[in-house]
């Protein structure tokens, strides 16, 4: 029969409240992933509302709204290519030898 352990269980070391606090103060990379994703869609709507703005005659302002929609574009493709990134590590990790 097979246990489950969790990583603390099997070093045997629980973490003190002070490194808890410590890391949970520390960006990681989840939270850095939550709010680049975060960022891509907060600028992906602002630029749906120059859009519809623009099509609706409350702004004139072309150039704006060409920008606001190549940022949320770039910031798509760069999501998009980090999410590749991990996909290929994860597969390349899956492919090892133990």
């Amino acid at each position: 029969m097979t246990e489950l352990y969790s990583i603390n269980g099997i070093s045997g070391a629980q973490p003190t409240p002070k490194q808890s606090a410590a890391t949970d103060k520390a960006p990681g990379f989840g939270r850095m992933l939550a709010q680049a994703v975060e960022d891509a869609n907060r600028s992906h709507v602002e630029a749906d509302q120059a859009v519809a703005d623009l099509v609706a005659g409350k702004s004139q302002d072309i150039h704006n709204v060409m920008i606001a929609t190549q940022k949320a574009d770039v910031g798509f493709q760069l999501l998009m290519q980090v999410r590749n990134k991990i996909v290929g590590a994860y597969e390349q990790i899956m492919r090892m030898q133990i």
